[in-house]
């Protein structure tokens, strides 16, 4: 059958580039979609003809207003072993993006109609088991959305091994987001009746984090609530996966999902932001916006410890009074001018452009195949 569709896909992508995107999805997290929806929205943008399709966990909130075309599973990609093998032998895509998602089948089978295969890795276990030789051997770009800095090299055994057998070495290539748009930004901002640098963003992340029996989300609306009664005006973001209505806090614009885009414009124009250790956080150092940063899951402790050390943040543990004393000291504008200074210090950490450099070659090598 692998055959049949590697004769079917050569004559379709003369007429049409066919992507698949599989991330990571659960009713908790987001960061592996949103990654792939703003990599899916650069392609278009660049291949306006693109055919784009994601498949998806049809119990993630966001699923089913998923912009681009999707495939729901009842349960994360990975588990879903010979439901997604038989989409791509169906499907014949021209390139398929693994976001911290799918086992080594999947990874085969997708090389064996032909396509162009990604892997995404953004925590130190990913990695491992992209640079396992039987992964390795299916995929033709493994990006690490982490810096250096904070993810650490691979052991020198890994490494050499990789290289002796001419595979695919990890890239460390940071995190993946759309740079803030001017124009989008300021109708924004006019929209919600907000002054660039003066208001304090808090997001939870997705919303669906809950911390010992508490959602996230709530925890740090009890903080905006606070920064609201001194007179600052604060932005509540609670993500798509938060459970409940929006609240009503005095003070305090209270937001439900927001594009990435928004979300960016918001988080570029704010005077500081309450954040949790997802993505957000090199987002945020990235373009340079002081931060408190608290952890809401357990793979994000090392990520905020290894920006703590080197003075590019506030961190605190999630829980209310640590916050809010937190957020006193960034209301001190001689610790905003400090940490933006030591953002200013380290590389840029956007790495939309370098994936997009390597979308392209893929692209083109996948055409002359």
């Amino acid at each position: 059958m692998g055959t049949t569709c590697s004769a079917t896909r050569t004559s379709m992508t003369q007429r049409q580039t066919k992507v698949l995107f599989i991330p990571v999805s659960s009713p908790e997290g987001i960061g592996e979609y949103m990654r792939s929806i703003i990599l899916a929205d650069a392609i278009r943008t660049e291949w306006p003809e693109a055919d784009i399709h994601f498949v998806l966990n049809r119990h993630a909130p966001y699923a089913a207003s998923c912009p681009y075309p999707a495939l729901l599973l009842d349960a994360s990609p990975t588990k879903c072993e010979a439901q997604v093998n038989t989409l791509i032998r169906e499907y014949c895509p021209t390139l398929v993006i693994f976001d911290a998602s799918g086992r080594q089948s999947q990874l085969a089978q997708a090389k064996a109609v032909g396509a162009k295969v990604i892997f995404i890795s953004q925590h130190q276990s990913k990695r491992r088991r992209g640079m396992k030789i039987g992964r390795a051997r299916h995929t033709d770009r493994h990006w690490v959305v982490q810096p250096e800095f904070v993810i650490g090299q691979p052991s020198w055994l890994s490494q050499v091994k990789l290289k002796w057998l001419g595979l695919t070495a990890p890239q460390c290539i940071g995190p993946v987001f759309s740079n803030p748009q001017s124009e989008t930004q300021t109708d924004l901002l006019a929209k919600h009746s907000l002054a660039q640098h003066k208001f304090v963003l808090l997001n939870a992340g997705s919303g669906g984090h809950k911390v010992e029996d508490d959602l996230a989300a709530d925890r740090f609306a009890d903080v905006a609530r606070t920064i609201a009664a001194k007179g600052v005006q604060a932005v509540l973001v609670l993500g798509p996966n938060y459970p409940k209505e929006l609240p009503q806090i005095p003070g305090v614009l209270c937001l439900g999902k927001v594009d990435n885009q928004d979300f960016i414009a918001l988080l570029n124009a704010c005077k500081y932001a309450v954040i949790s250790g997802g993505d957000t956080l090199l987002q945020a150092i990235a373009l340079l916006v002081p931060t408190l940063t608290v952890p809401v899951s357990k793979d994000q402790p090392k990520r905020i410890a290894a920006c703590a050390k080197l003075q590019l943040i506030q961190d605190c543990p999630c829980e209310v009074n640590s916050m809010i004393a937190a957020c006193k000291v960034l209301d001190n504008q001689a610790e905003i001018t400090r940490l933006k200074q030591n953002m200013t210090a380290i590389p840029t950490l956007n790495g939309l452009n370098t994936a997009m450099a390597d979308i392209r070659q893929l692209l083109e090598v996948a055409k002359n195949d």
